[in-house]
């Protein structure tokens, strides 16, 4: 089967991949979620190199990534881009959790498949919030419960 015809993979919305290569950032969002979502599993991974190809060895995806844009090696974007071009991980939510504000960058990050832009806030409980907000958003989309009712974050 090509790859242009190939089923999307089943999608474990119990499962948040995270690209982050900052370790406090990435420490942020595991204390986070594990107050707000403690029920889901947190994958870590710093570079997005090799990420699809291990992506497409597994038989289930996760159902939420959350992509830092800034990081070595593979860009957060070229991240982005290379997922999108899988038809295989279409049905992956990719949220993209950066620092940039830049319009530009929100703008091509949405115009490459992003399914949602949200810039991260230093003050850590808006920090917890603004992603609570995003997961709960993401797993009711997905028609999964994701627990009391929350703002849309889009």
């Amino acid at each position: 089967m090509t790859p242009e015809h190939a089923p999307a993979r089943p999608l474990d919305m119990q499962r948040v991949l995270v690209l982050e290569d900052s370790q406090e950032d990435a420490e942020a969002i595991e204390r986070a979620v594990s107050r707000t979502h403690p029920h889901l599993r947190l994958e870590f991974t710093s570079r997005g190199e090799g990420l699809v190809d291990r992506l497409l060895a597994t038989p289930e995806v996760p159902g939420i990534v959350l992509l830092d844009l800034n990081m070595p090696g593979m860009s957060g974007y070229a991240v982005l881009k290379s997922l999108r071009a899988r038809p295989e991980l279409a049905e992956m939510t990719v949220v993209v959790f950066t620092s940039s504000t830049a319009p530009a960058e929100v703008d091509a990050c949405y115009a490459a498949g992003a399914d949602s832009y949200i810039y991260k806030p230093l003050n850590f409980d808006l920090f917890r919030t603004v992603l609570k907000g995003a997961l709960d958003y993401w797993q009711q989309n997905k028609g999964q419960s994701a627990g009391p009712s929350s703002p849309s974050v889009k």
